[in-house]
C-alpha cells in the first residue's frame, strides 16, 4: 500500500523489490530504472529486510536470490517525478541490468526517503577545463584491473614515474594502500566489493575534476563496477587498462602465499580461487604480460596513449 503521495521530485526512495535475476542482488550494483515518468540510473543502496514466502516474517538480509522479495531503499542517479496523486502505475518500477539488458527486478515505490530538492550543486568559479589548461594536460583516469599478482601496481608505479618525469600532474590510487584509510572498514564480501570500488570511482572522479592524471591500480573484479566507474567520466577520460596475466603465473609470483591460503580454505572470497574475476570485454588497452615485461608494457601504454588519447 502507499503510505505517501510522492508526486514530487526525489531521488531517494524505499521500495518493494522482488528480484527475478539469475544472479543474487549485490547492494551498490547499479541498473537502469524504467518508470512511467522516465529512466535514469540506479542504486539498490541496502537491503532493510528480506519476506519469507511462507510466514511473510521480516528477515535480516544482505543479499536477495531469485524470486525472493524485499524492501530495499533505492537510489537514483537523477531527480525524477514519481507518480502523481498517488497513481501505483505510476510508482511501478523495472530494474534492467546494464551488461544484458536483462530485466532482473520489478517492484515499487513506497516512499521519499530524502527529498532532492534539498541538495544542489554548488556553482563554482574555477573548473576542470581551468585546471586543465593551469596543468598543462588532459586529465585522464587510467584504471587497472586483473588478478592479484597479475603486476598492476608495478606497472601502474612505473608509468606515473614516467609521467613525473614528464612533468605530469599525477596521482596513483593502489587498491592495497587505500583499504588502510578510506576503506579499511570494508572486507571481501561481493557486496564489500562493489563498494569499495564505488569509492574509488567518486575519488577518481573527484581527482579528475581537480586536473589530475590519476592512475587506479584495483583488481576490481565485477565488470558492472568498472562499467559504473566508465559512465561517471567524460567521453576519453577514463581509459581501461586489462593486466592480462594467468592464474598460474599469478600464483607462482605470490610472496605473501594468498593463493596458497585461498586454496587451502584458509582465506575466503579470494579473486580468481572461490570468488570470480570478469575480465575486460574491449579494454582501450590490452597488455599480456606473458609477451612484455614490466618497463616494456609501459612505453606500450604511451604509445597507445599517445595515438589515441
Amino acid at each position: 500500500m502507499v503510505t505517501e503521495n510522492i508526486s514530487e521530485t526525489a531521488n531517494q526512495f524505499e521500495a518493494d523489490l522482488t528480484w527475478i535475476g539469475k544472479q543474487p542482488l549485490i547492494p551498490g550494483r547499479q541498473f537502469h530504472i524504467k518508470l512511467a515518468s522516465r529512466e535514469a540510473f540506479a542504486t539498490v543502496t541496502a537491503i532493510k529486510y528480506r519476506t519469507d514466502s511462507g510466514t511473510d516474517a521480516r528477515l535480516a538480509a544482505r543479499t536477495l536470490k531469485k524470486d525472493e522479495i524485499g524492501r530495499v531503499y533505492l537510489c537514483t542517479s537523477e531527480s525524477v517525478i514519481f507518480g502523481q496523486h498517488g497513481n501505483k502505475n505510476d510508482l511501478a518500477f523495472r530494474l534492467i541490468d546494464l551488461q544484458t539488458g536483462e530485466t532482473v527486478g520489478t517492484g515499487a515505490l513506497d516512499f521519499v526517503l530524502r527529498r532532492a530538492t534539498n541538495l544542489k550543486w554548488q556553482a563554482l568559479t574555477i573548473d576542470k577545463a581551468s585546471r586543465s589548461v593551469q596543468k598543462q594536460q588532459s586529465p585522464k583516469c587510467i584504471w587497472f584491473t586483473g588478478l592479484s599478482g597479475s603486476g598492476k601496481s608495478t606497472i601502474a608505479n612505473l608509468l606515473e614515474q614516467r609521467l613525473h618525469q614528464d612533468n605530469r600532474h599525477t596521482y596513483l590510487l593502489d587498491g592495497d594502500n587505500i583499504r588502510h584509510g578510506l576503506c579499511r572498514d570494508l572486507g571481501f564480501t561481493e557486496a564489500d566489493r562493489v563498494e569499495n570500488i564505488r569509492r574509488i570511482s567518486e575519488v577518481a572522479r573527484l581527482m579528475v575534476d581537480a586536473g589530475l592524471i590519476v592512475l587506479v591500480s584495483f583488481i576490481s573484479p565485477f565488470r558492472s563496477e568498472r562499467h559504473m566507474a566508465r559512465e561517471l567520466f567524460a567521453e576519453g577520460e577514463f581509459i581501461e587498462v586489462f593486466i592480462d596475466t594467468e592464474l598460474k603465473e599469478c600464483e607462482r609470483r605470490d610472496v605473501k602465499g594468498l593463493y596458497a591460503k585461498a586454496r587451502s580454505g584458509e582465506l575466503k572470497n579470494f579473486t580468481g580461487i572461490d570468488s570470480p574475476y570478469e575480465p575486460p570485454e574491449s579494454p582501450e588497452i590490452h597488455i599480456q604480460t606473458a609477451m612484455l615485461s614490466p618497463q616494456e608494457a609501459v612505453i606500450n601504454i604511451l604509445k597507445r596513449w599517445e595515438t589515441n588519447f
